[in-house]
């Protein structure tokens, strides 16, 4: 089957980049760094393709057990692409990357590059969204309102102006009957006219009427003949093929069904799985609790032998009596813990002193791909892919250990306590320090939730954007190209979209705490942030300065405002603190009409809570900016990890735009509507400029007249001058401040460095050939 082939492909091409990164023998670090981030970009294109098929796969597997190996797989070569992006971004000093001669040289598209966003995120993200309204409605339900609502009063009038009123309606309705009466006396004159004509006139309209039939049918011929010519020379597809043929319906429909059996499957899985762990809690429960029970306290007599002393019961936190179970003595696993500790200074040391050099290293994401137990398993009598019961027992088994040996590490620590003090009565101290300990450790108090927000509608695949075909001949001529915004979403999906949904991915992937996107008004930045939200399904919080003035004041105010809002944050993962407006937090002078406002009140409390975000936290801080001028870059980029400049659309990407919101909002785009043209003319606008102005073209009525009277790009032109456009002076300006930021910088740096080095050399060699 497809599937089957598919999977062997994936396998098979799994097993190469295994090879490639894992070799037997180390291989020598690369010091060219233009050899170095061409392999890592040919690796990077390669594990997008498997990312694909792997995506396919798991959207259309129905076994359950399989699709969580499938998932672990995906997780882990999502996680390997962030990886490798993250070592393409230290060695090219650029978040964008053009790979041009990649594609050419593994016979792909640039539409091969596009990130798609996987389909199981869509039905994950519903079942939560509902959970989320369920969630809010009862909390809403709770909230009692305190205040009655003000009663609708009617506005004093003075006899004046109600004889004004009444004026200006009874003219009006006598204008409207004199327009009708006008309109039917220009009719009857119309038809009287016609009447008195004669044959002359008859004759005269006969031939007019055949003119323009003759003229019809004419142009009609030559359409007909040009359509065919075009579609003969293969510059316009067939309209037979734009309609979905009988296959790829069939396929869509089986695709449908396979969806439905994944559910079915998915429901009996998990109902046996309640039904297994039951069933192990009622016959293997009670062995097991004897086992542990009998091997702890020979553990306690082993110990006691040895150093004449009971030893420190294990902390939950460190795994309670699982270490036991690895068959140490308490003093072993301490030493283990200290040589740990000194590992990693030392490690930390050595990388310190290390020169820089190119070499690709394998992550803890490659060890998810050696997952090969359903490949040697022989499924051929499974027809129908239902579980695996067996396989389902050994896995709820560990689950029911775990459990079972919480509740034996409370009785054992307990009888601990009692043998130490019947045995060692002089040195029962320890026990109370122990206890000490223990109640020592603070709690968190749980907080209300009263900042949550819900997330907003919109994907980030509606922000659209051609690929960027001259970026890599602009980077051999050492020209830093503008990004397009095709490359603009591709780093999103990569930075926010992939961390936020997959917990296992963003603690082992590169941390990433905050982002700034920054470009001129109305190219997407705020929509980007709900795409975000609405692809994770995460809950947006909204700290713009704008939003948080007037509210909680005072400095402990503030500090319990951050507090709740990340608290929150962190128990609804995965969330979003959005920061419109983010260089009012980072002012150099504060204008005179916002002081009041306070802008820069978090300017010193929010990056001590950005540093509180750990690995396991998914929550992703994202600033907005239309003016980072007038901002002080240097604590504006260390609050901000990554900078990424929004530009205005390319012309590529006008065109897309144009087509799609045009489509989008009732329009229709025929060959009357020259797209190249409203493309060309339209360059220095940005996408909300282009949906301002087709809102004010395609209105309802419009799009009635739509059958007689098609859209021309002249009806776009006079709208779009009213709209000032972004200028090259303030594209330059964007430009020259990203210039300043630090990964520009070291990119401009490398860039020039050959030539820096060299020329002090040869003023050297000047000299010296001068005194000979």
């Amino acid at each position: 089957s497809r599937d089957s082939w598919y999977r062997q492909h994936v396998q098979l091409e799994l097993s190469r980049l295994l090879t490639e990164e894992l070799p037997a023998e180390p291989p020598r670090p690369e010091k060219d760094r233009v050899v170095f981030c061409q392999r890592v970009a040919v690796r990077y294109v390669r594990y997008m393709q498997i990312y694909k098929q792997l995506e396919t796969i798991y959207d259309q597997v129905v076994h359950p057990q399989k699709r969580r190996t499938i998932r672990a797989i995906l997780d882990g070569v999502i996680g390997r692409l962030l990886e490798l992006k993250n070592e393409m971004v230290e060695k090219e000093f650029s978040e964008y990357h053009y790979m041009d001669d990649i594609l050419h040289y593994l016979k792909l598209r640039p539409e091969d590059l596009e990130i798609p966003i996987p389909r199981y995120l869509i039905t994950e993200c519903s079942t939560e969204h509902q959970e989320l309204k369920l969630m809010v409605t009862d909390i809403l339900k709770m909230v009692k309102v305190t205040e009655s609502p003000e009663p609708l009063r009617v506005k004093d009038m003075s006899p004046e102006e109600a004889i004004k009123i009444i004026q200006i309606a009874e003219r009006a309705r006598q204008g409207r009957l004199r327009a009708k009466l006008n309109e039917e006396s220009r009719n009857m004159n119309m038809m009287s006219k016609t009447k008195e004509s004669g044959n002359a006139a008859i004759d005269m309209a006969a031939v007019c009427i055949q003119k323009v039939w003759r003229g019809y049918v004419e142009r009609k011929r030559i359409k007909i003949a040009r359509d065919e010519e075009m579609i003969f020379l293969g510059m316009t597809m067939d309209p037979k093929y734009q309609v979905p043929c009988p296959a790829e319906v069939t396929a869509q429909a089986s695709e449908a069904c396979t969806r439905m059996k994944q559910q079915e499957h998915e429901e009996e899985y998990q109902k046996s799985m309640v039904a297994a762990k039951k069933q192990l809690q009622d016959i293997e429960g009670h062995d097991i609790t004897k086992t542990m029970k009998d091997q702890i306290r020979q553990w306690f007599i082993e110990c006691r032998d040895a150093t004449g002393l009971f030893p420190d019961y294990p902390d939950e936190e460190d795994g309670g009596s699982s270490l036991i179970f690895v068959e140490k003595t308490p003093q072993q696993v301490k030493e283990n813990k200290l040589e740990a500790k000194d590992d990693k200074k030392d490690k930390a040391k050595k990388d310190k002193g290390k020169v820089e050099e190119e070499e690709v290293q394998a992550h803890s994401f490659i060890k998810l791909f050696s997952n090969d137990f359903w490949q040697s398993r022989n499924e051929s009598k499974n027809f129908i892919q239902r579980h695996d019961v067996e396989l389902m027992k050994e896995e709820k088994r560990k689950d029911v250990e775990a459990e079972i040996r919480v509740q034996v590490d409370e009785q054992m620590r307990q009888e601990l306590t009692e043998w130490k003090l019947v045995v060692d009565k002089d040195k029962g101290g320890k026990a109370k320090g122990n206890k000490k300990k223990e109640s020592g450790k603070k709690k968190k108090k749980e907080k209300d939730l009263t900042a949550k927000r819900l997330i907003a509608s919109g994907g980030i695949l509606l922000f659209l954007g051609d690929y960027s075909y001259f970026g890599t001949t602009l980077r051999q001529y050492g020209i830093g190209p503008m990004p397009s915004l095709s490359d603009v979403r591709q780093v999103l999906t990569l930075y926010g979209i992939f961390p936020l949904r997959s917990q296992e991915v963003h603690e082992k992937a590169p941390l990433i705490k905050a982002i700034l996107l920054t470009g001129p008004a109305g190219v997407g930045k705020k929509m980007l942030v709900h795409a975000i939200c609405n692809e994770t399904g995460a809950n947006l919080f909204d700290l713009s300065p704008l939003n948080t003035a007037g509210k909680y004041p005072g400095k402990s105010g503030l500090a319990m405002m951050l507090h709740i809002v990340f608290k929150v944050a962190r128990l609804l993962q995965p969330s979003v603190i959005w920061i419109g407006d983010a260089e009012k937090m980072f002012y150099k002078k504060i204008p005179k009409e916002e002081k009041e406002l306070e802008p820069k009140r978090l300017k010193k409390d929010l990056p001590k809570s950005l540093k509180l975000i750990k690995g396991e936290d998914r929550v992703l801080i994202v600033g907005t900016t239309k003016d980072p001028l007038s901002a002080d870059i240097k604590t504006l980029c260390k609050m901000y990890s990554k900078i990424i400049l929004i530009p205005r659309p390319d012309y590529g990407s006008r065109c897309i735009l144009w087509k799609q919101l045009i489509t989008k909002q009732g329009g229709e785009v025929t060959k009357a509507l020259d797209l190249s043209s409203l493309a060309q003319i339209s360059d220095g606008y940005t996408p909300g400029h282009m949906v301002q102005v087709i809102q004010s073209v395609v209105t309802k009525r419009r799009i009635m007249q739509l059958a007689n009277r098609p859209l021309t790009a002249a009806e776009f032109i006079a709208p779009l001058a009213k709209i000032p456009s972004v200028s090259r002076e303030e594209e330059k300006a964007f430009k020259s401040w990203f210039e300043k930021t630090p990964l520009e910088k070291k990119r401009i740096e490398a860039a020039a460095g050959p030539v820096e080095e060299e020329a002090p050399v040869k003023g050297k060699d000047a000299k010296n050939k001068g005194k000979k």
